[in-house]
């Protein structure tokens, strides 16, 4: 796969980047570790704070939509919160319920983010990026980001879009 083409100056600035900090809050999905062993979740609290951003809530909770419904509406209601991204609960298993909690919370699916992590993950992955429901949902006017649980997709998702493409859409969305 090709790399895109350079943005001109004029549209970087609009487009990619700048330099306003947002505030995240972060919700690791499983069932096997604790706020204190939470390999990915640690990793995305780290990607966000070296981006420039600010972590402002993290927590862990079961693969559970009542679990992740109840930890999030809060957290987007708030003000200071300005994007959201949940790691873990975005496979095909049974158990897999962040993606099917955050369609019954209303939101607004945006499915290039999807896309786009899907791609970029089969070259890391090969025929396994299939099975991935990885998402970027709208949920009070704010994008909630849907990742794997591994560290490698954490790693892909934040480093390749998240910070690259939240200022904007945080701004396209406050329109």
């Amino acid at each position: 796969m090709t790399e895109p083409a350079p943005l001109t100056a004029a549209a970087s600035r609009h487009h990619l980047g700048g330099t306003r900090s947002l505030g995240f809050a972060i919700l690791s999905v499983s069932d096997t570790h604790t706020e204190e062993d939470d390999p990915s979740g640690h990793l995305a609290r780290d990607l966000v704070a070296k981006g420039g951003h600010k972590v402002l809530h993290y927590h862990l909770v079961a693969n559970s939509v009542a679990d992740v419904r109840d930890t999030l509406e809060p957290w987007i209601a708030e003000i200071p919160v300005e994007v959201a991204i949940t790691v873990g609960g975005t496979g095909v298993s049974s158990r897999d319920l962040t993606v099917n909690a955050l369609e019954a919370m209303g939101g607004r699916k945006l499915d290039g983010f999807g896309e786009i992590y899907r791609s970029l993950s089969y070259q890391e992955v090969g025929a396994l990026a299939l099975i991935s429901r990885a998402a970027l949902y709208t949920l009070n006017g704010k994008p909630v980001f849907a990742l794997p649980g591994s560290e490698r997709a954490v790693r892909t998702a934040i480093e390749k879009l998240i910070l690259p493409a939240s200022i904007h859409l945080v701004e396209e969305l406050e329109r």
